[in-house]
């Protein structure tokens, strides 16, 4: 199947030219090429554009999993009919195997797998082996090591009608899977015997595949749907794939126990030279007890710290990586690069100094050093053709890709915010920056608008919040003349109308503050419950505010990673989402990065103004509809708050079970519909409902075991 995108957009703006030009460059056989796309020019429609004019298989790296979800949904809404992946990493909780010499502490690995994060990660190298039309969007997690893709295919079984086979060799075959038995509901990874019927559930999808056998010989492949059984396909032939990325054959095994018995025995004579005796001990039981788990159940904790002698590598040779289970022509998308890329470069020395402590003292061999992220060298081997895309690519985009590929015009019109500069330090002339500061914070509060203001430190932004939030008493005042001005009182912020004696107005997020609060804390900030949001470095990638017509920089002359070109640049950028953007730069002096920041800023204005005038073109502010926290987290709409109230109420008495008599519900048949709703949520990457769900489920599973009577 050929990418086929889909949407009511038609590419305005600068976006036709940036399309034309990068589809040119890789049919060319460019190898690198670099999108610089403005704040708001619309990156992820003109990728999209781009993969479906190519029609390559497509690996877009993004730096965090929310962004990586968040582009995710929105490329599977442009290719409804593709294969649109989701690759992060699983772990909702990870705590490394570690050893800390100086107080000799050993950390064993701790982890909380997320399963449907796992099933995730399935779907899209399955994708991978068997079609064409792909698109992964991936973490960095991607250049870590995962097993082959040659076993992981190897180890596959294929299925068809009216094959010969015996119930004893498809038992045998899930089992090398590394598929587990039950006699209860069949949950991901697992298989059920009845007779002559066996039910498993493959590790990708959310079905049950029903193998009915007749006389040694496959009578029906049936598709079942995992609540209520019901038949959903017959299928002619079925590939079930393993359950783990890490699964080897009889004969791999059993060459890898060799060598890592053989690889033992090297160690111990080191340690024994070396007169270690507790790190010889302490390497032979554990090695010893992992070689028995291998040879008895063909699996053992850690076993990726082998991977090294299940794939047959040499020592210090590159891991297979969801890189390696892509085609060879494949293309890759690198989402804001200036982040991503330097993300990329220092994965491999963090790991390898941890497993260097881990080897030397007894608790890994050296082949676990080699279970482990690309080096960049390694990594930059493997990328075939490469789009960058940032608003400000970085050193390493410019010596690689050259002249980057413009979208500088927005569709909206709108223009890059007006740079105006003013001084730190007060004079006799002048203000200093905060009095300056709040004078602009009072003029945009009066029109009922948003200000960004970042500073260098925590402490500053906290100081400066409760500073603002102290003068705010007389903006206040200022309010109430206002509101008896423009009449109807829905004219003014909410937080005027609600608190305007308190005087609230202020409001700060940083590192300390916690991820699912900083969220809420900008949805009541585009709502208007505060009209200044204080930060250091969060306001950069990611927050879209079109609320925001002020953006202010303190202190912008002080050199360094938080007033460097890129950074000013992106501040800036928040800015640019109406009509009425401007950016105050408070500084002394200009510094190198200031000037070019500057210069940039202006030459791009220039360019969109020149263009508006040209087509006649009226900017328009971005109008983006504020959602609460629950939908900002895929939860539900706004239109959907007053019913979700009800039914968590309605919930909340099932799961004390005083109304399922009542209603004439069966409790199990609750957890089985709220086990599928849980999953449909997992599917759309809604994690967060998901979790909730699952929690509700949990409850209810423990209510019901108490409530059920004992047996006589």
């Amino acid at each position: 199947m050929k990418f086929k995108l889909e949407s009511k957009f038609k590419p305005a703006g600068d976006q036709p030219k940036a399309i034309k030009a990068l589809v040119k460059g890789v049919k060319n056989g460019d190898e690198f090429q670099t999108l610089l796309g403005v704040t708001g020019s619309g990156k992820t429609y003109v990728m999209a554009n781009v993969i479906e004019k190519v029609q390559k298989p497509t690996l877009i790296i993004v730096h965090n999993k929310t962004l990586a979800a968040q582009l995710c949904s929105e490329l599977r809404e442009f290719f409804p009919n593709n294969a649109v992946e989701y690759f992060v990493s699983y772990y909702d909780y990870y705590q490394p195997e570690a050893y800390v010499s100086a107080s000799d502490t050993y950390i064993d690995k701790e982890a909380q797998v997320n399963d449907e994060i796992d099933r995730l990660r399935h779907s899209a190298t399955q994708s991978l082996l068997t079609r064409r039309d792909v698109i992964i969007v991936a973490s960095v997690s991607c250049i870590f090591s995962i097993g082959a893709p040659e076993e992981y295919m190897k180890g596959s079984m294929k299925l068809t009608k009216g094959q010969t086979i015996t119930r004893g060799d498809i038992m045998r075959h899930l089992v090398e899977m590394q598929f587990i038995r039950t006699n209860a509901d069949v949950l991901r990874g697992q298989f059920r015997v009845r007779g002559d019927v066996i039910e498993l559930h493959p590790v990708h999808q959310e079905f049950l595949i029903r193998i009915t056998l007749d006389e040694q010989k496959i009578a029906k492949l049936e598709i079942l749907d995992t609540i209520k059984h019901e038949v959903q396909e017959d299928r002619k032939s079925v590939v079930v794939f393993p359950s783990t990325h890490y699964v080897t054959g009889e004969a791999s095994r059993e060459k890898a126990i060799k060598t890592i018995r053989a690889e033992l025995n090297e160690r111990l004579k080191f340690y024994k030279k070396e007169g270690k005796v507790l790190e010889s001990e302490r390497i032979e039981r554990r090695t010893k007890m992992d070689l028995e788990m291998m040879k008895n159940v063909g699996f053992c904790h850690g076993i990726e710290n082998y991977s090294r002698h299940f794939d047959g590598r040499r020592p210090g040779e590159a891991p297979t990586t969801l890189v390696d289970y892509f085609p060879d022509d494949f293309m890759t998308i690198i989402d804001e690069s200036h982040v991503t890329v330097p993300q990329i470069r220092g994965m491999y020395a963090g790991d390898h100094a941890r497993k260097k402590q881990l080897v030397e003292y007894g608790f890994r061999l050296p082949s676990a050093i080699d279970n482990r992220p690309l080096q960049f060298d390694e990594y930059e081997e493997r990328i075939k053709q490469t789009i960058f895309t940032s608003a400000t690519p970085s050193v390493y985009e410019k010596e690689h890709a050259g002249k980057p590929v413009e979208m500088i015009v927005r569709p909206t019109g709108l223009v890059d915010p007006e740079v105006i500069i003013k001084p730190v330090t007060p004079t006799d002339e002048v203000e200093g920056q905060i009095d300056d500061l709040l004078e602009r914070v009072r003029d945009r509060i009066k029109k009922g608008e948003r200000v960004l203001v970042t500073t260098l430190t925590k402490k500053m932004a906290e100081d400066l919040t409760d500073y603002i939030n102290e003068e705010k008493l007389h903006q206040r005042v200022i309010l109430s003349e206002v509101e008896g001005s423009v009449g109807e009182s829905d004219e003014i912020p909410r937080q005027a109308r609600d608190d305007r004696h308190k005087g609230a107005a202020a409001v700060y997020i940083h590192s300390d503050v916690k991820t699912i609060e900083r969220l809420k804390i900008i949805e009541k900030f585009r709502r208007g419950d505060y009209d200044v949001l204080v930060g250091v470095n969060l306001l950069r990638e990611g927050l879209d505010l079109p609320e925001v017509t002020l953006v202010a920089i303190l202190d912008a002359d002080k050199e360094g990673f938080l007033r460097s070109e890129t950074s000013i640049i992106q501040t800036m950028g928040r800015a640019a989402r109406n009509v009425d953007g401007q950016v105050v730069l408070y500084a002394d002096k200009i510094t190198g990065s200031l000037q070019r920041a500057i210069d940039e800023t202006e030459r791009r204005r220039e360019i969109q103004l020149a263009y508006n005038k040209k087509h006649n073109i009226t900017p328009q502010t971005i109008q983006k509809k504020i959602k609460s926290i629950e939908s900002e987290f895929g939860l539900t709409s706004d239109e959907d708050k007053e019913k979700r109230e009800k039914k968590r109420t309605v919930i909340q008495k099932i799961m004390a079970l005083e109304l399922a008599p009542s209603y004439g519900m069966d409790p199990e048949k609750i957890i089985k519909q709220k086990t599928k709703d849980m999953r449909e949520a997992a599917a759309n990457l809604e994690f967060e409902l998901a979790a909730i769900i699952r929690d509700e489920i949990k409850e209810l599973s423990k209510q019901t075991r108490i409530k059920k009577p004992r047996r006589k």
